[in-house]
């Protein structure tokens, strides 16, 4: 006798369908088959979970607060190593905001800072070789602190964008433009472009005071430069992220009129993708913790939702500059913790993150939707004394 349950044609089936069923179907289930590239996060190219290794090769001057490695650029793969650039302050105190900053006292983290580098063999263990880009002289564009690099290469010359900060940060906030240095090899000397080379939006736009986070890709054989800007009054503001676009590195850059062109996003980590630009949203906004996919590199939709984003992730893209229009994706980066130290003696230092973002790469354990996070992670994030105060009066 068939005992086999009898199954409506109305009813959604137990195998879950790879392309959507002929039903009505929830709005829900609508947007699983019309957003998303597969209906399983574990099939999704462009899911993925992360996973975090401490790097060796970098001293922290005993947690003192003092110095500080954070922003790592994009990584690169020059004369048989890796290569990346970074933010290093290494200052006689740590910050102490901008009401009590000196020109030798920090306001934060990224103040009276300049652009180092450090190469690597395996992208565990690095060897910092120096720095690329000190601080010029004042009153010179940057003279405050250099900062947030990010690395290009076009037509065999590399270029290093960074933010050039001619006050110190929170006075207005964290007003500063773009400049970039270029060079005939990642070893440098590294010339300095005169003046600026992305500035600030104009009086009363969304990026009036800050062109932060530079990071530059080769698509449709320009230069798409993706940046962000947190506009509106604290604490009532958002973060955003744009594009200007050149045909030489050094610019003129034109903004694109579409911008902002991301509306979340704290951090500028964009990648090639197929044919088009994928990105990390990471923190800040509506569509925070999430990774998006735009065919064209301008018009950005959410393709998949993660946990334990890196912040600050750059990726090693091989093809990052190669305008291939078949992006591959990538596999590991470096990316940047800001909570090291004491209360007091807080600094930031560079870690490795690790995922499966690449076309080219089956690893079904980087793409775990069950993250098993140790219930003390929760427990950092407790009410302040104030709050079980105010929580406690409401019975």
């Amino acid at each position: 006798m068939d005992t086999k349950p009898v199954v409506k044609l109305s009813d959604f089936p137990w195998d879950i369908p790879q392309s959507k069923p002929d039903r009505p179907l929830s709005g829900s289930m609508e947007r699983l088959y019309e957003n998303y590239a597969t209906p399983r996060p574990e099939d999704n190219e462009l899911f993925t979970s992360f996973k975090y290794t401490k790097l060796k090769g970098f001293d922290y001057r005993d947690a003192d607060g003092t110095l500080t490695r954070r922003d790592p650029s994009k990584i690169i793969f020059e004369n048989g190593k890796y290569y990346v650039w970074y933010t290093k302050r290494d200052t006689v105190c740590p910050p102490r905001g901008a009401a009590n900053c000196t020109d030798e006292i920090p306001s934060t983290d990224w103040d009276l800072a300049e652009v180092w580098y450090a190469t690597s063999e395996d992208g565990f263990t690095w060897e910092e070789q120096g720095c690329a880009v000190p601080r010029p002289a004042k009153p010179q564009v940057g003279w405050r602190s250099v900062a947030t690099p990010d690395i290009l290469k076009w037509k065999g010359k590399f270029y290093l964008y960074y933010q050039a900060f001619e006050e110190a940060s929170g006075t207005k906030g964290d007003n500063c433009p773009v400049a970039v240095s270029y060079s005939d090899s990642p070893d440098g000397p590294w010339t300095r472009a005169e003046g600026v080379t992305v500035e600030n939006g104009e009086p009363g736009t969304w990026d009036q005071y800050s062109i932060h986070g530079p990071a530059p890709l080769v698509y449709n054989g320009k230069i798409y430069l993706y940046y962000k800007a947190a506009f509106g009054d604290r604490p009532d503001y958002l973060v955003g992220l744009g594009l200007v676009t050149a045909d030489d590195p050094l610019g003129p850059f034109e903004k694109h009129p579409l911008n902002p062109i991301m509306n979340s996003g704290h951090e500028t980590t964009f990648f090639p993708f197929r044919e088009g630009i994928a990105a990390l949203a990471i923190r800040n906004g509506n569509e925070a913790n999430t990774i998006q996919y735009s065919p064209d590199g301008v018009n950005f939709d959410i393709a998949a939702v993660s946990t334990l984003f890196p912040t600050a992730a750059k990726p090693y893209a091989p093809d990052a500059f190669l305008d291939t229009g078949d992006g591959r994706g990538f596999e590991w980066g470096l990316c940047h913790f800001t909570n090291g130290g004491s209360p007091g003696k807080k600094y930031g230092f560079l870690a490795r993150f690790d995922c499966s973002l690449s076309r080219d790469e089956e690893n079904p354990q980087m793409k775990n939707t069950q993250v098993n996070i140790k219930p003390e992670v929760y427990f950092q994030q407790g009410l302040t004394d104030e709050q079980r105060k105010a929580r406690g009066e409401k019975g």
